[in-house]
C-alpha cells in the first residue's frame, strides 16, 4: 500500500478558511514527515524513505509502530500501536508556519538547544530561537513519553509552551514541516533523530586528552612554548590551541595563514609541537577581512553578506572597538557550494601545514545591529532570514566533506561555536560560546550541554573555568589564578569537563595554563593535575563509549532520566548526569571554600569588565586540603557504588557525602565494567597492554572494549576490534570473550587486571580467546 498519503483538511488559524493539504508520509514506522503546504527545501534530512506497509481506516494511518489519526477539525493525533495517546496538533497557521500541540499536564519535554538557563524541562518557556554566540539551536525536542519532534524550518522561531499549548511560530515559511518520530525512550529519539540525518563518524583518539588554550598566544614561540612546559612538569597533555589574529592585523582577518610577525615560523612550530608528541589546532573564521585573497574572490562573485560582524574595528585593539576605523570583515555566504569551495581551496593551506584540527569560531555567525535589510539578503536557496539558523551546519559540513574528499584517511576533528540539527555527521564538537566565569554559568553548562546531546548532536564542550573571568584580577592584569575564589570556580569546572567529550581549557583575562594555579605539591595545582591524569585513565572507557555513539546511537553525556524515567525524582535533576552508561558525574557546582560572588559579564561587552566588588581574597586562612559535604541523589533502579571509596550505595535515595577540591563525586552502577588505562604524558605514549579492569558487583553486566588504528577510516571498512566483557552476578564469574575484528597494528596478547570494590584483584592473561574468572566474595 501506498505509504505517502494525502488528505485535505480545513486550515486552522487562517484570516479566511481555506482547504489545504496535509501530507504524511512514513519514512520508517516509527517517524512520521508532516507537511501542510510548501515544505522546506531540506539541508538536514539526509534518509530515504523505506517502504513501509501501511494499513488505512477512514481517517486513520497505522504503522506497526504508530498510528496517525484525523479529525473532523483536521488536526493530528498521534498513537502508540497500542493505542497510547503520544501528541496531539491543536491550531495551525499554514501561511504562517505556526503549529500548536496539546501536552500533557505533567508531561515534561526537553532538548532544542543550548538554552542557558539553568532547565532541563522546556515546559512554560519561551524562547526566539536564533543562533547565537551563548545559545545555539537545534529544534529538535523530546518528550518524557518516548517521542521526538523535529521542525523543519531555518528561520528564526517562536517556541511557546504556556496554558493554550506548545507552539513553533517560524518567522519565514509557507508552510508547516516537522517530523514526527516515536523513540520509546531518550536514546530512541536520538537514534530517530540520527537516522534522519547521519550518524557519528569516530574523532581521533587524541582528542579525548587534555586541551590547552587561551585567547590568545601571540608568537610561535609561546605557543610551542606551552607544550614545552607540559612536558617538563609531567603532566599530560594532547592538544595546544592557537587563537586568533596569526594572521596579522584585522584587515587580514582569517587570512588563513601566517602573516603576522611573530607567527613567520608557523609551519616549523606545527612541526615542533608534532615532534614533542601534541596536535595542533587552529582558529578559523566565516568572516574575511578586505585585504584577504578570500575576500577579494568572494567579493567579485557576489558570495559576501552584507551585516555588520566581528571585529567591528580594523585596529587591533580589542574593546571597545574603535569604529572611525571599521575593519570591513563580512561573512561568507555558506550556504552556496562555490562560496564553499572558495573556503576550502585557501584552508588547504593550513592543512597543508600539518593542522590536525579546527576550531571554527563564530559560526552562529555574529551578527550585530540587525536591519531588516540584511535579514532580506538574498543567498543561496533563499534569504538569510529564511536560512538563518542553518548557517553552522553548512559551513562545518563544507570543510568536513571537503576534507575527507581531499585528504581521505585522516580523521576529521572540528570544534565550533554554533550547530544545527545534523551537525553530528560532520566531524563537529560544539563549546557553549563565550561563557562568563561564575558559579552561575558552571551550574548552567550541565544541562545546557544534556539538551544539546538530547537533540541527537553528542560532542558538546565548555570553556574550562569560563571564558570571561576579567572580574577575579584583582590584583593586576591575569592575576585571577592566584585569586582564590577563581581557583576554586575553575578546580570544579575542571571536574565537570572531565566528563565532557572534549577535555579543554580555555578563556580570556588570564591565562590558565596548569603553573600559573601554583605548584606541584600545592593544593590547588594538585587538584587540577589530579582530573587531567583521571582523564587519561578514563580513555579506555571514553573510547568505547565513542564507538557506541558512532554504532549504536549511544550519548557521553546522558541526563538521569535517559536511563531511569521511572524514577520522577530525576526528571528535573541539573547538576547529575550519566558519563557513558555506567559512571554517574555528580560534580560541584556551588562554592564551599570561598564566598561565591555574582559575576556579570557578556559575550563582548563583558570583555575584561572588572564589576565583582568585594572579590579581594588573598587566600590565607583558606584550608584547602579541608574535608566538605555535598548532597547528591542516586537514581532509583540500580544500586551504585562510590568510585573513590568503593563503598556500595542503594538507589533511590539523596547521600551525604564527603568532598575534597580534588575529587569531583563519582559513582559507578552496579553490574558495570570500567576498563581504566595507564597513566601516560599523550595517548599512544603506552599500549594499553594491561588494562585494569573494574568489576562492580549486585547486577549482571556487560561492556564492550573497543580499538582501532585511532585516526583514519579504517574502521568503516570493518578495521576495528572488539573484546566483549560479561559479569554475572550469581555465578560471580567474568567472561572475557573471544576478540572480534582485526586491525594493523593490534594487540594480540595482553593481560587484564580485575579488581573488585573492595580492592581485591588477579591478573589474566589473554591472547585473544574466551576465558573465565571467578571472583570470590
Amino acid at each position: 500500500m501506498k505509504k505517502l498519503l494525502s488528505l485535505a483538511v480545513m486550515a486552522i488559524g487562517l484570516a479566511e478558511a481555506q482547504a489545504q493539504d496535509v501530507k504524511i508520509e512514513f519514512i520508517t514506522p516509527s517517524i512520521v514527515h508532516v507537511v501542510k503546504g510548501q515544505p522546506t527545501k531540506t539541508l538536514v534530512v539526509t534518509a530515504k524513505p523505506q517502504d513501509v506497509a501501511l494499513t488505512k481506516k477512514g481517517n486513520t494511518t497505522s504503522s506497526k509502530e504508530l498510528t496517525v489519526k484525523q479529525d473532523a477539525k483536521g488536526n493530528l493525533t498521534f498513537l502508540t500501536a497500542k493505542g497510547k495517546v503520544l501528541l496531539k496538533e491543536k491550531d495551525c497557521d499554514v501561511l504562517q508556519a505556526r503549529q500548536t500541540f496539546t501536552l500533557d499536564k505533567d508531561e515534561a519535554i526537553y532538548g532544542l538547544g543550548t538554552i542557558q538557563n539553568g532547565k532541563m524541562n522546556r515546559r512554560g518557556e519561551k524562547k526566539r530561537m536564533e543562533q547565537s554566540n551563548l545559545e545555539d539551536f537545534q529544534n529538535v525536542l523530546q518528550s518524557i513519553k518516548g517521542y521526538g519532534i523535529y521542525w523543519e524550518n531555518y528561520s528564526p522561531t517562536l517556541f511557546e509552551d504556556n496554558a493554550e499549548g506548545m507552539t513553533f511560530d517560524a518567522e519565514v515559511g509557507n508552510g508547516v514541516d516537522y517530523y514526527f518520530m516515536y523513540g520509546n525512550n531518550a536514546d530512541g529519539v536520538i537514534a530517530q533523530m540520527r537516522y534522519l540525518s547521519g550518524d557519528v563518524p569516530m574523532f581521533p583518539l587524541w582528542t579525548y586528552g587534555f586541551w590547552q588554550s587561551k585567547e590568545r598566544y601571540k608568537s610561535a614561540a609561546e605557543t610551542e612554548g606551552i607544550v614545552d612546559q607540559y612536558r617538563a612538569l609531567n603532566v599530560p597533555l594532547d592538544g595546544i590551541i592557537q587563537d586568533w589574529q596569526y594572521w596579522g592585523s584585522n584587515y587580514l582577518w582569517n587570512a588563513m595563514d601566517f602573516l603576522a610577525e611573530d607567527f613567520s615560523n608557523g609551519k616549523q612550530m606545527i612541526q615542533n609541537v608534532h615532534r614533542k608528541h601534541a596536535h595542533f589546532m587552529i582558529s578559523i573564521w566565516a568572516s574575511f577581512g578586505p585585504m584577504t585573497q578570500q575576500y577579494r574572490e568572494l567579493n567579485e562573485k557576489g558570495l559576501l553578506m552584507p551585516f555588520e560582524t566581528w571585529p567591528q574595528s580594523g585596529i587591533s585593539h580589542i574593546w571597545p572597538p574603535v569604529m572611525k576605523y571599521p575593519s570591513g570583515v563580512k561573512v561568507y555566504d555558506a550556504f552556496h557550494p562555490e562560496a564553499r569551495a572558495i573556503y576550502w581551496k585557501y584552508l588547504k593551506t593550513l592543512y597543508d601545514y600539518g593542522t590536525d584540527a579546527w576550531w571554527m569560531d563564530s559560526t552562529d555567525p555574529d551578527f550585530f545591529n540587525p536591519r531588516e535589510s540584511d535579514y532580506a539578503h538574498k543567498v543561496y536557496g533563499g534569504t538569510w532570514r529564511s536560512q538563518r539558523n542553518a548557517f553552522p551546519l553548512e559551513t562545518v559540513r563544507g570543510i568536513y566533506q571537503a576534507q575527507r574528499k581531499d585528504y581521505g584517511q585522516k580523521r576529521v576533528f572540528i570544534m565550533t561555536r554554533s550547530s544545527y540539527a545534523g551537525q553530528q555527521h560532520y566531524g563537529s564538537n560544539m563549546w557553549s560560546g563565550d561563557v562568563n566565569s561564575s558559579w552561575d554559568m558552571l551550574r548552567k553548562q550541565v544541562p545546557a550541554g544534556l539538551s544539546y546531546s538530547l537533540t541527537g548532536n553528542p560532542n558538546f564542550n565548555t570553556d574550562i573555568g569560563g571564558f570571561f573571568c576579567g572580574s577575579y584580577n584583582t590584583k593586576g592584569s591575569g592575576s585571577a589564578p592566584r585569586n582564590p575564589q577563581f581557583q576554586e570556580l575553575y578546580v570544579r569546572w575542571m571536574q565537570y569537563g572531565l566528563f565532557c567529550p572534549v577535555f579543554r581549557s580555555h578563556g580570556a583575562d588570564a591565562p590558565r595554563e596548569i603553573w600559573q594555579f601554583g605548584k606541584k605539591g600545592e593544593p590547588v595545582y594538585d587538584a587540577i593535575e589530579k582530573q587531567i591524569r583521571l582523564r587519561y585513565r578514563l580513555i579506555p572507557y571514553l573510547y568505547s563509549t565513542a564507538w557506541q555513539v558512532t554504532s549504536n546511537n549511544d550519548s557521553y553525556m546522558r541526563p538521569l532520566f535517559s536511563d531511569f524515567a521511572a524514577d520522577k525524582k530525576v526528571w528535573n535533576i541539573t547538576d547529575e548526569f550519566l558519563f557513558g552508561r555506567s559512571i554517574l558525574a555528580a560534580p560541584i557546582v556551588k562554592a564551599q571554600y570561598t564566598e561565591e560572588k555574582i559575576i556579570r559579564t557578556d559575550a563582548m561587552t563583558g570583555w575584561n569588565r572588572q564589576d565583582a566588588k568585594g572579590q579581594k581574597e588573598d587566600g590565607r586562612g583558606i584550608d584547602w586540603t579541608a574535608t566538605k559535604t555535598a548532597t547528591k541523589y542516586l537514581p532509583k533502579g540500580a544500586a551504585w557504588y562510590d568510585f573513590w571509596t568503593g563503598k556500595y550505595l542503594a538507589g533511590g535515595q539523596d547521600v551525604l557525602l564527603e568532598t575534597t577540591l580534588d575529587r569531583v563525586p563519582m559513582f559507578v552502577r552496579a553490574g558495570s565494567i570500567l576498563p581504566l588505562g595507564p597513566e601516560m604524558q599523550y595517548v599512544g605514549e603506552k599500549a594499553w597492554d594491561n588494562l585494569e579492569v573494574r568489576v562492580y558487583p549486585g547486577a549482571n553486566g556487560r561492556f564492550t572494549l573497543y580499538e582501532d588504528e585511532g585516526d583514519n577510516y579504517n574502521y568503516e571498512k570493518g578495521q576495528y576490534a572488539t573484546i566483549t566483557f560479561q559479569w554475572n552476578d550469581k555465578a560471580r564469574t567474568l567472561t572475557i570473550g573471544e576478540r572480534k575484528g582485526s586491525y594493523p597494528g593490534m594487540l594480540t596478547k595482553r593481560q587484564f587486571t580485575i579488581v573488585t570494590p573492595d580492592g581485591k584483584q588477579q591478573s589474566v592473561n589473554y591472547d585473544g580467546h574466551q576465558t573465565q574468572v571467578r571472583i570470590a566474595k
